[in-house]
């Protein structure tokens, strides 16, 4: 019996999760989505900020063996951090808060707030043991996001899952981070399109794609305009301050995760993902 296309869609960690595939029943399709589902739940409680239970949030200055997955995404993280000089970091949780409060309210951080958030930021501030598979927190008070890695993480894990059940041919998107298996039957790889900034027919980028990580990260819709500037949903990390310019960053990588650090970091700091060997990058400005 030749395979037959099929999707399926869930809502895990704030967004959407699509699951596109070729199997030989519905049955077979559908058993497999839900495993891979399981699967992003399953992160879900270990690598969230939202959920005060995740595991992430038991993070304190005491060492704390961790799960493989949660001690995966923090060791890949800190090498990204390292690399950009702080300009990806998933410590700089206490920052986001207060740009994200602004957003809301529609007024800007003061200095002082600023301060106090980036004291207890910083990656130097997260210790991690490999020998040990632990971590601590140098500073009390500290308050990490994923953001940037964990939903590309997730959807290399639920790629993984399916192939493990034998459906090779599937693609996994979590928003802008798409984790790309085997090619559909008789394609050369799976059709992306890439409109970051949704400007409709003619803008859209596509790209065939198999066996690869694709994330964009931008700001077409989550920003705010606050005293007649705009102000990104992203925040330098090393300034505390949200992005003013509008920028979309799309990267082609080995693996979701890498691809979605490499966006985010590349919103900061855009020549760092250029400079990364066997990754493609394609970088829009908001007036291109």
């Amino acid at each position: 019996m030749a395979a037959e296309p099929f999707e399926f869609t869930e809502p895990h960690m704030g967004t959407l999760f699509r699951v596109k595939l070729y199997a030989d029943s519905a049955q077979s399709a559908r058993a497999g989505a839900q495993a891979a589902f399981r699967r992003v739940r399953e992160l879900d409680a270990r690598l969230s900020d939202y959920k005060p239970d995740s595991e992430l949030n038991s993070l304190s200055t005491d060492p704390r063996r961790l799960s493989a997955d949660l001690f995966a995404v923090l060791e890949h993280a800190l090498r990204v951090a390292r690399e950009t000089g702080g300009a990806f970091d998933v410590t700089a949780g206490p920052v986001i808060r207060l740009w994200r409060e602004a957003r809301k309210t529609g007024v800007l951080p003061s200095g002082q707030q600023v301060e106090a958030a980036m004291r207890v930021s910083g990656y130097r501030n997260l210790g991690l043991d490999p020998a040990s598979r632990s971590a601590y927190l140098r500073v009390s008070g500290m308050q990490l996001d994923l953001g940037g890695i964990a939903k590309g993480y997730a959807a290399d894990e639920a790629l993984r899952v399916l192939g493990a059940r034998g459906i090779a041919r599937a693609l996994v998107a979590a928003s802008g981070d798409i984790a790309i298996g085997d090619a559909p039957p008789g394609s050369e790889g799976w059709r992306i399109g890439i409109d970051p900034f949704e400007r409709g027919p003619g803008f859209e980028r596509v790209l065939t794609l198999k066996n690869r990580g694709v994330s964009t990260s931008g700001d077409a819709n989550q920003y705010a305009e606050i005293g007649g500037a705009r102000y990104s949903h992203i925040v330098d990390p090393r300034t505390g301050i949200a992005l003013t310019g509008r920028i979309a960053v799309t990267v082609i990588a080995d693996s979701c995760m890498a691809a979605d650090a490499l966006a985010t970091a590349g919103s900061v700091l855009p020549e760092y993902p250029e400079n990364v060997p066997g990754v493609r990058v394609f970088i829009t400005l908001g007036g291109e």
